[in-house]
This record gives structure tokens, sequence and C-alpha cells, in this order.
């Protein structure tokens, strides 16, 4: 399985009581750190490439820091974070011995960043920070998102005179929403006025009534995307919000202590030793707001569209130890158990089972669940194991890829050689990189009489725009084993009307490029094209159906990237663009 990056991770912490009641509970000043520490520990699997964190101090006098935020790069960059926040909240800051301990706040945001859109550099790093002397005007965002219309809203941005400093849906949004909190803190100004309050009374009443509600529809209104939104202002107000159509998940805590809000549900059971009743989901469209008082109440930002819950989150990238993603895991493995069956002629005494590891292990243990129902012995595996991470950057040309093709390794005398088969089970084969140069080869080694490499997900035919790095058409095997197909065919032309089509940019123009190939066609051509020259036994791929996707994770039914079939208009269309762009480097100008 080749990693794919995924944006982003998000945590949250509004403690709702004086600072002084936690360390005399706990026993520990740094409470809400220590909480957002662990939410963004168990969240490292959502991002590797960046982590921040920031903090609000409400209750801060003029003149002293109130808005604090690290940041820091590499996959040690919780620790390096969190080492200098620690330090700087241990030692006063000698320019400024009355401001009180660094990082100690009521309010604290933190994120992960895994980047999909090849942008790199501490810059691109969340939170995004934007200064005012007004302290309702500071604004600080993080988020879990990819938009797909930035174009438009760059172009309505600069129509208003307005100048970005960056061309990035980050930076853009900042912008955006940080214009119209001015607007929203103006309208409380004129408020403030026309009750005839003037000087700090007047800045005391925004920062009171400030509503966040009304900036989020304002702003958010204009884009099109998966989100979870988050973020907080200098004068103690704090959000999350996540999209109309559900794509990108988020769910919160609450008690009267404590308010805490994350991109997965077990990471808040796990740091606040809950049960999962007491956590709730955030809902499409919907967001929940905590104003400078500590008041929560959940608002219903836009209106809730189509649902379109990610589906990927389920298969690969969510921590398995939600009990609800392990059931459904198992029960994806569980599904193929017939067609993997069939593809071993029903030999279950001649076949070892086993997965690719690390994340398909669940979904193996319900395959072997599945071939128990009909074989009671079963004999499963662990033939592939995840070795260390090699250091491919170091060299180049073929000693970079023969190091590429040692990423895993296997289990020797697993098997008996040319009498048995081996099925092996995978989350899902994209670009089938990894599949061809590594996996393949090793399990090649082992002189099986048949290999079955078996997806628990479907086909993915289609890139996607939400937050996945799959947003190159060109790469996935399956889209090259269409290509080839209507290569050999004949069938140019009915490349250049999909192309045709999808220059008009045509909602269904891309699915179209595979109506003449069955499932079984596409898996025949991609063994063709993943096959390595040195493994002459036979090899079969069987992959997850659609409908049984669905049976399997009903609550989440967005799969555009098996499917084709995009939640939002900016998904779709920049599928379009994905085609359009693979036809002209590839088919115009070979």
């Amino acid at each position: 399985m080749e990693v794919l990056k995924h944006e982003c991770g998000v945590a949250m912490v509004r403690l709702l009581k004086p600072l002084a009641f936690y360390e005399e509970k706990y026993g520990d000043s740094h409470y809400a750190l220590g909480k957002l520490y662990l939410m963004m520990e168990k969240q490292h699997n959502r991002g590797q490439e960046g982590a921040g964190v920031a903090c609000v101090n409400i209750h801060q006098t003029p003149g002293h820091e109130y808005m604090y935020r690290e940041k820091a790069e590499g996959k040690d960059a919780i620790t390096k974070v969190f080492d200098t926040i620690y330090r700087q909240t241990s030692t006063p800051d000698p320019d400024d011995p009355c401001a009180g301990p660094a990082f100690s706040g009521e309010l604290y945001m933190g994120h992960l960043r895994y980047s999909t859109t090849g942008k790199g550099g501490l810059k691109y790093v969340h939170p995004f920070l934007r200064r005012n002397n007004w302290r309702a005007k500071n604004l600080c965002l993080c988020g879990n998102f990819n938009m797909t219309n930035i174009e438009e809203v760059f172009e309505y941005l600069t129509s208003k005179g307005q100048y970005p400093r960056v061309y990035s849906d980050t930076y853009i949004l900042l912008e955006l929403m940080g214009h119209r909190l001015d607007r929203e803190v103006e309208r409380c100004y004129q408020e403030g006025l026309a009750m005839g309050l003037d000087d700090r009374k007047v800045t005391e009443y925004i920062d009171n009534h400030v509503d966040m509600c009304n900036v989020l529809k304002s702003t958010l209104s204009h884009f099109d995307g998966g989100y979870v939104m988050c973020g907080m202002t200098g004068s103690g107000e704090m959000f999350a919000m996540r999209d109309p159509w559900g794509i990108r998940p988020a769910f919160y805590y609450r008690n009267d202590e404590i308010c805490a809000i994350t991109s997965e549900r077990p990471v808040l059971q796990t740091t606040f030793n809950l049960q999962q009743g007491d956590i709730q989901e955030l809902m499409p469209g919907q967001a929940i707001i905590i104003n400078r008082r500590g008041e929560i109440r959940l608002e219903q930002v836009l209106p809730a569209e189509k649902y379109a819950a990610c589906s990927f989150e389920r298969i690969y990238f969510s921590r398995g130890n939600d009990c609800d993603i392990h059931r459904e895991r198992k029960t994806l493995g569980f599904q193929l158990r017939d067609p993997i069956l069939k593809a071993i002629d029903g030999d279950v005494e001649h076949t070892v089972f086993s997965y690719i590891p690390n994340t398909a292990e669940v979904a193996y243990h319900g395959m072997v669940e599945g071939i128990r129902t009909v074989a009671p012995t079963v004999r499963a595996e662990k033939v592939v194991w995840k070795d260390i991470k090699l250091r491919t950057f170091i060299t180049e040309g073929s000693t970079r890829n023969d190091l590429a093709a040692h990423v895993y390794d296997i289990t020797f005398n697993s098997i008996r050689p040319d009498i048995d088969n081996l099925v092996v089970i995978d989350d899902s084969i994209v670009r089938g990189t990894t599949m061809r140069e590594s996996i393949l080869q090793m399990l090649g080694r082992l002189h099986p009489k048949k290999i079955v490499v078996v997806s628990s997900a479907p086909q993915i035919r289609y890139p996607d725009f939400y937050g996945i790095d799959m947003g190159r058409i060109g790469e996935f095997i399956a889209f090259q084993a269409c290509i080839s197909l209507l290569k050999e065919r004949k069938m140019e032309c009915w490349v250049t009307e999909v192309y045709e089509a999808c220059r008009q940019n045509h909602d269904e123009a891309l699915r179209k490029l595979y109506e003449p190939f069955t499932a079984e066609e596409l898996n025949a051509k991609m063994v063709e094209l993943l096959k390595p020259a040195g493994v002459h036994c036979p090899i079969e791929l069987v992959f997850q159906s659609l409908e049984g996707l669905h049976e399997a994770i009903p609550n989440h039914p967005g799969d555009w990237y098996f499917s084709g079939r995009y939640p939002t208009k900016g998904g779709a269309r920049l599928a379009c663009r994905s085609f359009v762009n693979w036809y002209e480097t590839q088919i115009l100008k070979p």
C-alpha cells in the first residue's frame, strides 16, 4: 500500500472554569496543554509534515501578549512544538516579566498537517494568524480541508480590492474570514455607539457581542469543498464548523469543565476516558461556537447538502480503534469471501492467507472469518512485514529502486513452493507502485502456486480534491489499465470524446471513460501492468465491489474516487480538469 497523504488533523480545548480550578483539582497548571498534546499525538496518523499550536488568554491585561502560536516542520513536529511551549511556560519572558507564563490561557488549538498540494515550508503549517490592535479582530485559523473553487474566491476578493499575499486556499480563507470578522466588529461598534458607549466601554461591548455565526455564514457560503474549519479570536471566541456535505469528520465532547474537539472519536474517548455515547459528531453545515463567556451553542450555519461523508476515512485514514470503523473494516474483508474462493478454485487447504501491514490487518481478520464459514481450518500467517523506512532519497536510478523494493519483507518458508496459493489483502490499490516494485517481487520469492491480491476497497478510478493526495488521474493503475485497453482495441476516439466532454465540464464525462470494460477486464489488464518480470506464477486481483462497500459502510456514502460521483460542483470540475491536463500532456504533446 502506497502511503496516501491526507489533510489533516485538528484538536481544540476550551477551558470553561478559571485556570486555578484545574491546578487545584488535577494538580497540573498545564492541564489543557497536556490534553491537547495527547489529542495531537493520537492523531499523528493524520499529519506528519508539520504541526502547530495556538493559545488565547482572555484575561491578559493590555501591553502583554495574549495570543500565542508555535509551529514546526517534520515528523517529530509535535515534539518540537511542545518542547518549545513548555520551555516558554517555565521561563518568564525577560522582556516582559509582568506578562506571566506564555501559552497560559483558556483557548487552545492544535493542528497536524499533511500536504496534498505539494506546497511545503513552515509558512504553510497551520494555525494561521491575522493580527490587529483590536483583540476581536485577531483571528487564528486551522483546519482539515481542501477547497475546490479557490479561483472564484480569489477573483471575488481581488474584485473587492483585496490583495492576498499567497495564492492558497488557507491564506485566501484567512483573508476573507478576517474581512468578515472586521465587518462583524464594525456592526458591534455601531451598536455600542448607539447605546452611548465610548472608548474602553465600547471595546468591552464588542468583545462580548461578536457573533461568529455571522462571520462563518458570510465566509464559508463562498466555498466549495470538504472541510472542518477551526478558529479562535483574540477576544475569546472559539468555533469549529463542518462542511455542508459532511465530507470531513469532526467530533466533540463537553461537560461543565471543558469542551474538546477532534477529527476522530477514539481520540476523545482515550484522552478523557469516555464512553462512545459521551461524544457527539458535528453535523454537516453545523458549527459548535463557544463565546468569550464560555457559553456553548450549536448553529446550523449553512443548509446541509446531500450527505457524502468520506468512505476512505473508514477504509484507511481514521484509526481502527473506533468500534464502528473496526466493525466496518472487518465486514469489508468478510464480504470478499466468495470472489477469493473463486480465485483459488475453492482450494482452502492449499492456500495461505495474509495481509499487507499495517492498515489492512482488521480487514484481514474479517476475511479469515469469512473463509472459516466454509472451511473451519484456515492457514493464516503473517507473510509480509513492514521493514524499516529506508532512506531512498540518498540515491538515484536503479539503486534507489532496489532500496524501495525492500520496504517490505517476507516470512521465508511460510508457504510450500509451487503447492500453496497465497492470498494477501490490502486496504486499497491506488497507483500500484509499491505493489509492482516491492510487494509482488517479495511474494514471488516464496514461489507460490498462485498469488491473489485482494483490495478491501473498490478500484480507485477517479481523483480526489477534498483532502487526499490523489489529484492526478494519470497515476492510477486502474486508469492506466483502462487507457491500455482502449489503445489495444483501437478506441482512441473514445478517449478524445471524453476529453472534449471534460473540456465542457460535463458531470458525466469522466465516468464514460470506463464504460466499455467490465471490472474483470480492468483487473486482468492491471495484473499485466503490475506483474514484475521475475515473477512467474499466476497473479489475480480481487477488488471490493461498490455495492459491498456501501453495505459494509452504510453511513459514509462518499465514494467519488470509486464511482466518479462528486458531491460538489467544484470537485467534478477539477476531475474534468485533471483528465484534460493528462490528455493534453500525454496525447497532444507526447
